[in-house]
């Protein structure tokens, strides 16, 4: 079992990583080459992306579970009607969104919170990402199922073309072509419509499991697919919503120049996030087939050693950005640019304390997802990224000083905590597992 849980972990911890790597190099590039202003007009415009992908994940999470208790059953021919049914319903929504997107792309903007000052930079790459919106879509959805086909390290290949491709192509544009933020926002878009066809060839002509079948409208299909969807959708949604309630408190106590120092802070956010959810998401395929298939003492040891993982990721990741936090933002705004680094460093130090708390939060998230208990999964995130976040942040505004927000998302984490422990054991209970079972260092080892 710790086999397969590193086979399953590793690969969708690296494409998860590397996929939050590569949407910082439109950060990168723009900083270096456009500057702090189109760098804000990026981190403005990114709520709209993580919307896209909190879509995917409502639709993919939900048929990857649905469709992993299938396959643990034996019944391939229904979850390959299932697979068919939902790819093609969520292209034709991705291109609803994309149509009527573009009409209202100003408005967009606003909702957003783009100012007049950088407005125009906000639309310039927005309209842009606007067009690939069904990319987005389609290609997370073929990386979530090329895994529970059975070939994780697959949707590590995908992303990892896609990210050189993204990298290569903003060096270009942005660097050396000058498109400013429309050329990073190309570059983007070609990166991810490059992975659909990467993924599109192994469900048509590789050794796949599921393929594109004859099927009928399954409708019905969507009131179990949504709901245990719902709690990951809330997550990804959130952390568009974290950028927008952060960038609204920071627009209203600071400046522009406060909302690129936090987009290096969200950058940072995400890549540790990530991780976290790379590792959930690594064991839901097996944590579903298991259930499907009655072997709940697999469930147990997977979530042990999913457990140990979280914990090591986010200790590790307070103690790095503690010491190298001038090295991060060195690294956007150049070592020349010592003053705004320096107001910068407190800040992503304050921030990280959410790391402790985030990891455990984002594991039983996920996994009650992936047992279909999806109530679990929607309190979780709603508390963390909406409604306990928000209270966090105007009490903080109201009684503290300004520079206190920076711990908004660590208050918000750690109050969350104690839904997600309580999901824990009511989860453990409903698997008949004893507590012996959760901590026995026998079996774990």
């Amino acid at each position: 079992m710790l086999k397969k849980f590193f086979k399953y972990v590793v690969p969708s911890v690296s494409a998860m990583v590397v996929f939050t790597l590569y949407t910082m190099v439109d950060g990168f590039f723009v900083a270096r080459y456009e500057g702090e202003l189109a760098l804000s007009a990026v981190n403005i415009a990114m709520p709209y992306i993580n919307g896209l992908f909190g879509l995917a994940i409502l639709f993919s999470v939900g048929t990857q579970t649905v469709v992993g208790v299938e396959l643990g059953k034996g019944n391939v021919d229904r979850a390959r009607q299932i697979f068919t049914f939902v790819t093609i319903a969520m292209a034709v929504f991705a291109t609803a969104i994309t149509l009527v997107s573009t009409l209202f792309a100003r408005e967009i903007a606003i909702l957003l919170g783009a100012s007049e000052l950088i407005m125009s930079m906000v639309l310039g790459y927005l309209r842009i990402i606007i067009w690939f919106a069904p990319c987005f879509v389609i290609s997370y959805n073929f990386e979530v199922m090329v895994k529970i086909d059975g070939f994780p390290f697959l949707a590590t290949i995908g992303v990892l073309t896609s990210a050189v491709t993204n990298i290569v192509l903003d060096y270009v544009f942005v660097g050396v072509w000058k498109w400013g933020v429309e050329g990073a926002a190309i570059a983007t878009g070609i990166s991810q419509l490059l992975s659909v066809f990467i993924y599109m060839w192994h469900f048509v002509f590789g050794r796949a499991r599921l393929r594109f079948v004859k099927h009928r409208a399954e409708f019905s299909v969507f009131s179990k697919i949504i709901p245990i969807g719902f709690g990951d959708f809330v997550a990804e949604i959130g952390v568009g919503t974290v950028l927008f309630i952060y960038n609204h408190f920071l627009m209203v106590h600071f400046d522009e120049i406060a909302v690129a120092s936090f987009s290096v802070i969200g950058y940072v956010n995400q890549v540790v996030a990530m991780c976290f959810v790379g590792i959930t998401q690594g064991i839901q395929p097996l944590v579903s087939y298991y259930y499907g298939s009655g072997e709940h003492s697999n469930i147990a040891r997977l979530f042990r050693y999913a457990l140990i993982s979280v914990i090591t990721v986010g200790t590790a990741a307070v103690v790095f950005i503690f010491f190298e936090a001038r090295s991060i933002y060195s690294l956007f705004f150049g070592a020349e640019n010592f003053g705004i680094i320096e107001s910068s460093v407190p800040a992503i130090r304050r921030f990280s304390a959410a790391f402790l708390f985030m990891g455990f939060n984002l594991l039983m998230a996920g996994f009650s997802s992936a047992l279909m208990k999806p109530r679990y999964s929607i309190a979780i995130n709603i508390s963390r990224t909406f409604a306990v976040l928000l209270l966090a942040m105007t009490l903080i505004a109201a009684y503290f000083e300004p520079g206190a927000l920076w711990y908004g998302q660590a208050v918000a984490e750690a109050c969350t905590l104690l839904i997600s422990l309580f999901a824990c054991r009511q989860i453990w209970r409903s698997l008949n597992l004893s507590k012996r079972s959760f901590i026995s260092k026998e079996k774990m080892l």
